[in-house]
């Protein structure tokens, strides 16, 4: 978010918001130890959703996410729901530290750099944030590909939806399977279409959100608007100046809907991902499905509605993550500003 120049002047309003906190004011061991206990809270938090998606993508029919909830409940207990937790908690860490970073000084720099060129700030702030998105998830995907493969697998093992050639004991049992019979290429199945699915959606994600951000600061203004003007009548300044509930509702409100936004238009890549990762070779030595593949087995299964197999889970996921991640890391940086 860009709140450095959002002191914007209506004719009858102005909403005076906080000053963001760029990189350059962040304590950074304050940053990065807090943010891995704030982060790992949210993440066991929204997890159940993420292991419903996951299930209902690599399901060989459609089943509904309230059925696949039902199933797991029953037949592996409440822990059936975090399944793969811990491995996704470990690399979750070291993953998340790199997307703060590349984040941070990408927004900083690239905001800088477009308000020297010339842009308008709201061009200039919406620039910034998608390419800081996009720097991030590429950045972040490094080591999250190798987690994603690991802890998917475990989340599909043993929801009765699909059959997986082996079982896994635990996320060490996994690596080493793995490794032992696809070496390192294996723990980074599905890395480019991982590229092709965060990269985008982090920098629309990221872009919406601060359009979507304006738009309701805006809304706001005109909201006020009669106020302001019967204020200016009386003599009384008519600065609107919001308090920190405010501004966390204005957030969290931007935040889902970017979220929204961004799981529609980024859905068929997760789902082809998803199968891509989970769906390995069988014990005959035959390597598991190509990308083209994989698309036509989709389509053959229940046509090209198929791609949006866990869609409801997704956006659900998606939108809760936007609006716990964004608040979250907003009172993390405040947290860890310097005095």
């Amino acid at each position: 978010m860009n709140l450095s120049t959002a002191e914007e002047e209506s004719t009858a309003q102005e909403i005076h918001i906080p000053a963001d906190i760029d990189w350059k004011m962040l304590d950074k061991s304050k940053f990065f130890f807090l943010g891995a206990a704030l982060f790992s809270g949210v993440s066991a938090t929204l997890y159940p959703a993420v292991v419903l998606k996951t299930r209902q993508q690599v399901a060989q029919s459609h089943v509904s996410c309230v059925r696949t909830a039902v199933w797991t409940v029953r037949h592996e207990g409440l822990r059936g729901l975090y399944r793969g937790f811990g491995t996704s908690l470990t690399g979750t860490i070291p993953a998340r530290a790199l997307y703060m970073t590349a984040l941070e000084v990408t927004k900083s720099r690239v905001g800088t750099a477009a308000t020297r060129l010339g842009f308008p700030e709201p061009t200039a702030a919406a620039v910034a944030n998608a390419a800081a998105g996009l720097s991030a998830a590429m950045a972040a995907q490094v080591v999250w590909t190798p987690v994603d493969v690991i802890s998917q697998r475990l989340m599909a093992q043993g929801s009765g939806l699909t059959a997986l050639p082996c079982k896994y004991i635990n996320g060490a049992d996994a690596f080493r399977k793995i490794l032992s019979t696809d070496g390192v290429r294996g723990l980074y199945r599905g890395f480019g279409i991982s590229i092709l699915t965060y990269a985008p959606s982090n920098a629309v994600w990221w872009a919406s959100y601060s359009v979507v951000q304006r738009l309701v600061w805006d809304g706001m203004g005109c909201f006020l608007c009669k106020k302001g003007e019967e204020k200016i009548e009386n003599g009384v300044d008519s600065g609107f100046r919001p308090d920190g509930k405010t501004v966390i509702a204005v957030q969290g409100v931007s935040a889902a809907m970017a979220g929204g936004v961004s799981a529609l238009i980024t859905m068929p890549l997760d789902t082809i991902k998803t199968r891509l990762q989970v769906l390995e070779g069988d014990e005959n030595g035959r390597k598991g499905p190509t990308l083209g593949q994989t698309v036509r087995n989709l389509v053959r299964e229940g046509g090209w509605l198929a791609c949006y197999r866990g869609l409801g889970p997704r956006c659900a996921s998606m939108s809760m993550s936007a609006t716990t991640m964004i608040t979250t890391y907003e009172f993390l940086k405040r947290l860890s500003a310097k005095n």
